[in-house]
């Protein structure tokens, strides 16, 4: 918790402002039961109806002026809990941007949702309570006390032998609720796993009726968070009536105390309606104190979680600042090897080849060959084990992320589409492009003859993730996107896989222009999407096992030519 409280230090002068407030708020508070006794021992008691008035009437302006001060505080405390979290949050995903794709893999997405969101929330609500509190239990508990000593020190013990057995009932409900916090997290995290696969997979799920059985796992997530949630809250529940039996037996003892010693003239009647005061003011502090203790844990938990989050460093660092502009449009692997993080063998092995500007290399394979890990190495989600790839003539490690990925053109395996306007998507891939841009774009990938029978053309709106487009219509504008940067390497991980075989050769036809003064890297499953690349490489479990034109691959490829048999006619092959 202190280390997010830190970012506290922007607002600390509003935190000043607050604590002065409470401070002040507190002050009145304690005020009042005296001047209660006054009225009550001098006014009610004598029956000087002008000194009620007069006393009442302070009383009132006194309360007025805390109650002033307690809702600018309320304001102010609010809004800079409400600007840590702001603050932190925004921290947190400028952190998690950085990250490669292992420390995602590592933590998860649905985890990192819920640290960005619920627990920096946790931490947001013990802050404003924190700051109301912080300053007002310890003033009302000590002041409460000094108080009631000032109007009675012998009845005050009645207190001294009340406030130990209650605080370590607090105690003891602590120690047996604080270690469950962390299993509700864990728990929620679970939760929002499970539903996020279901929101994101429903398609699949219904395609193979397997809404019972999702249904059922969600039940027992679900139910498992439920349980911890009960144990945790029931163990709470026994603080609240601990405090009201100790609260109430305390005060009873005070009014059968504070009688006798009324009976023998050692104490008023207004003091004693004025210790009373005192006697609850000091248990609420008590409570409010243990409030805090109750919601201080578990945003404890939250906290830790979201500075482990803070802590992990990216697995490769970013510190190149060599402009990626020596040799334009060229693409070199350098021996490269890589291994997954846990992997027993290395996804790719040995791999070396070079593509030049106006060439389309292709890579083709078995499922499991390497095809899309290649692919992902070149923009540096990951980072390779040993060789160097160089994207114009320059080491990938010596230029920044930013910069090497500005000169790539990527088309994912699975075309991802993001909530906006087909033009505000395939604008994604240059921001500052014109409309006649973005139409030739999806002139060339094909895509402009659906979007204009839609009925507001590049107007039309795209719901979260593309689910109003089919397959292919969203690769084609994913392709858009990458052809509007116009970069010098274009990188296709099998997105033509969702086209019609009469598309798909009509997009590589238009490709050809478009792609002249770059270097494309084209990976595919079909043999007729890659039959008239200048160079195929033949992957096969991590390795080169081919490189060459179709017609040179047949020859001297075992690898490739049982992949073309297993796609085309002998009379197709030949």
């Amino acid at each position: 918790m202190l280390k997010l409280l830190k970012h506290l230090s922007v607002y600390k002068w509003m935190v000043i402002g607050v604590f002065g407030l409470i401070f002040i708020q507190s002050m009145a508070t304690l005020y009042l039961p005296t001047l209660m006794a006054d009225i009550i021992d001098k006014g009610v008691v004598v029956g000087d109806i002008p000194y009620i008035w007069k006393i009442g009437g302070f009383m009132l302006l006194v309360s007025a002026f805390g109650a002033i001060a307690s809702i600018i505080a309320s304001y102010y405390s609010s809004k800079a809990a409400m600007g840590l979290g702001r603050d932190v949050r925004r921290k947190l995903f400028y952190h998690i941007e950085k990250f490669s794709l292992q420390e995602f893999d590592e933590v998860g997405t649905a985890s990192l949702i819920t640290r960005t969101t619920n627990d920096i929330t946790q931490v947001q609500q013990v802050v404003i309570m924190m700051l109301r509190m912080i300053i007002s239990a310890p003033i009302m508990l000590v002041g409460g006390i000094i108080m009631a000593v000032l109007k009675d020190a012998k009845l005050s013990l009645v207190i001294v032998l009340t406030m130990p057995i209650l605080i370590g009932s607090i105690l003891l409900i602590l120690y047996k609720g604080v270690p469950l916090f962390q299993a509700v997290q864990k728990k929620l995290d679970r939760l929002n796993l499970v539903l996020r696969e279901n929101l994101t997979g429903i398609r699949v799920i219904r395609a193979f009726n397997r809404e019972p059985e999702e249904k059922e796992r969600l039940k027992h997530t679900n139910k498992e968070l439920t349980d911890v949630s009960i144990k945790v809250n029931r163990i709470m529940a026994f603080m609240m009536p601990v405090m009201m039996l100790v609260m109430n037996l305390t005060v009873v003892a005070v009014i059968w105390f504070g009688g006798i010693r009324i009976d023998n003239g050692g104490m008023q009647i207004g003091d004693l309606m004025a210790f009373i005061q005192y006697v609850m003011q000091i248990m609420f502090a008590l409570v409010m104190a243990s409030m805090m203790f109750v919601m201080v844990p578990r945003a404890d938990v939250s906290a830790k979680r979201i500075n482990r989050v803070l802590a992990m460093k990216p697995s490769f660092g970013d510190e190149g600042k060599e402009d990626a502009n020596r040799s334009k449009g060229t693409l070199e692997f350098d021996h490269v090897t890589f291994h997954y993080p846990g992997a027993e063998e290395p996804a790719l092995s040995d791999i070396s080849f070079s593509a030049k500007p106006g060439e389309v290399t292709a890579i083709i394979g078995g499922t499991g060959s390497g095809k899309s890990t290649l692919v992902q190495l070149i923009p540096r989600f990951y980072e390779v084990a040993s060789g160097s790839i160089r994207v114009n003539g320059v080491n990938i490690k010596d230029a920044s992320q930013e910069e090497i990925r500005s000169k790539i053109g990527l088309v994912p395996q699975t075309a991802t589409l993001f909530t906006g306007t087909i033009t505000d998507n395939i604008r994604f891939g240059k921001e500052d492009a014109t409309l006649e841009e973005v139409k030739q774009a999806a002139r060339t990938a094909q895509a402009e003859e659906f979007i204009n029978k839609m009925e507001n053309g590049y107007d039309s709106t795209i719901e979260q993730g593309g689910s109003n487009l089919s397959g292919g219509q969203k690769q084609r504008l994913s392709i858009a996107r990458a052809l509007i940067r116009k970069p010098d390497v274009y990188l296709f991980d099998d997105s033509f896989s969702a086209l019609d075989y009469k598309t798909d050769a009509r997009l590589r036809a238009a490709l050809e222009t478009e792609t002249k003064n770059a270097t494309v890297l084209l990976v595919a499953q079909r043999v007729v999407t890659v039959l008239h690349a200048d160079r195929i490489i033949v992957l096969d479990k991590g390795r080169i096992a081919g490189t060459g034109t179709h017609d040179e691959l047949l020859k001297t490829s075992a690898v490739y030519r049982e992949i073309v048999e297993s796609q085309l006619s002998e009379e197709e092959t030949a």
